[in-house]
């Protein structure tokens, strides 16, 4: 009972982001870590011994992820489109106000950090963020060398990321 308690603690300590990582490549779902918790559970109620805990862990995860996704799919099949196009009338994708308005300020925020970079700095990063354009071709119309775009993005980018952290 040592040896498998202190596999499965490994697990646990080390290598839990990783094995989160896997199952949701393999289930291709949002709730890996609610799958691989649930395993977690099985695993720890039936006191299984594995000679490598986190394949067990991971295959056990995934395997619940498929019978989830076959119960999705059975209860769609069951409910008919008719439920569904009410579930999506009902359903409201818009952001919440409080979003909003923590979206606005944070906007307001990223304005005031851009309009304290210097005239050039401002310029070559705008055409480069809002304009989409290639530090090459931002080169070339400036006349000015790609490095010197270069300099000027992450003088900009610095700022701004010390800017908008110590909000």
């Amino acid at each position: 009972m040592g040896a498998k308690k202190g596999a499965f603690e490994t697990v646990l300590g080390t290598g839990w982001a990783r094995l989160r990582g896997q199952v949701a490549r393999m289930t291709r779902r949002e709730d890996a870590e609610d799958l691989l918790h649930e395993a977690w559970v099985g695993i720890a109620e039936r006191q299984v011994d594995a000679a490598n805990s986190a394949a067990l862990l991971a295959r056990s995860a995934a395997n619940l992820g498929i019978d989830a996704y076959r119960r999705e799919r059975r209860f769609a099949a069951t409910t008919g489109a008719d439920t569904m196009r009410v579930a999506e009338t009902i359903v409201d994708l818009h952001p919440l106000q409080d979003e909003m308005l923590i979206a606005r300020h944070r906007l307001e925020r990223l304005r005031l950090g851009v309009a304290q970079l210097s005239p050039r700095t401002r310029e070559i990063f705008l055409m480069h963020r809002l304009d989409g354009r290639k530090y090459r071709e931002i080169a070339q119309d400036l006349g000015i060398s790609q490095s010197a775009v270069e300099k000027h993005i992450a003088k900009a980018m610095g700022h701004l990321t010390d800017w908008m952290e110590h909000w």
